[in-house]
């Protein structure tokens, strides 16, 4: 995810229109848009940080790829419950990863 869609993201989630946004930052509402579009890929710094301070981020977590979890679709909670068992019982990061691979294998076997 590029900075222009890092920043139409964290808008649409603050509820801003684009106007609102480009007003409460004091940036044009074209640049604005040229940016989220992805026209303008190199904003400066300083309207990056105008930006960032607006929408109660840090001008870093802009020029950021977005979390992983945010693509990520939602978990069913029964995996989390088996997880949060697993955990309990004492399994390691090294045994779950073993056992990831070896059904990758089984998998691969099928095929």
């Amino acid at each position: 995810m590029g900075v222009g869609q890092q920043i139409k993201r964290l808008r649409i989630q603050k509820e801003y229109s684009i106007t609102e946004l480009a007003e409460k930052a004091g940036v044009s509402k074209s640049y604005l848009s040229y940016i989220e579009r992805g026209i303008q890929e190199n904003p400066s710094l300083h309207v990056l940080s105008r930006l960032a301070n607006t929408l109660g981020v840090s001008p870093e977590e802009l020029m950021c790829e977005a979390s992983t979890a945010e693509h990520l679709p939602p978990v069913d909670p029964e995996w989390l419950e088996m997880i949060d068992e697993a955990i309990k019982n004492g399994i390691r990061k090294e045994d779950f990863a073993f056992y990831l691979d070896f059904v990758k294998f089984k998998n691969k076997q099928g095929n």
